[in-house]
């Protein structure tokens, strides 16, 4: 059975099983499309990855793609630990530019549901850490955006010193007061 939690930001939610435990170690379901059909609204898991990042203090993020290719993902630690974020990127949400971070950990075993329209990222808090991501949507990189790890307009407080970050995500482009956010269909 899986737990759905609210979090501070409108539609992202944190998804806690409750495992089996016995002697020989335990039994948790890591996704049930029948219980989370209100969260997949018709949509269904069409790719899964899996990450490693090395380093402790690490960023990767904070990444997003744009409709018609705009996805929800499901994203669980599978080794370490991480500080994972969402930020709300939606157009007119109440929560437009707000963030919330969630310890996601191999022993608390917490999902992070990212609705479509947030950018998403994190920061490893162990070193080799490893990531499963549920995906509705195909990676597309003609609709593939970034919101820079350090954008002052959302301003996150990553919990470590950042020991690694990729070119790539040190080089995207600040936000500007016009920037009025992703325009979901």
């Amino acid at each position: 059975m899986l737990r759905i939690h609210p979090t501070p930001l409108y539609d992202v939610r944190i998804i806690e099983p409750e495992p089996f435990a016995d002697e020989r170690g335990w039994f948790g379901r890591l996704f049930c499309q029948k219980e989370l059909r209100q969260l997949l609204d018709s949509r269904s898991i069409v790719q899964i990855n899996h990450s490693l990042t090395v380093c402790k203090g690490a960023i990767r993020g904070l990444h997003f793609q744009s409709p018609p290719k705009a996805e929800k993902k499901f994203v669980r630690c599978l080794r370490g630990s991480v500080f994972d974020v969402a930020v709300d990127l939606r157009y007119g949400s109440p929560t437009f530019l707000k963030w919330h971070g969630e310890r996601l950990s191999e022993e608390n075993m917490k999902t992070m549901y990212v609705p479509e329209g947030f950018a998403h990222g994190f920061q490893t808090l162990d070193e080799n850490t490893e990531l499963l991501y549920l995906h509705t949507e195909f990676y597309s990189p003609e609709h593939e955006g970034a919101v820079r790890y350090d954008e002052p307009m959302i301003d996150i407080s990553w919990p470590l010193e950042i020991t690694d970050i990729s070119d790539r995500d040190r080089s995207h482009a600040l936000l500007t007061g016009n920037f009025k956010g992703i325009v979901l269909q």
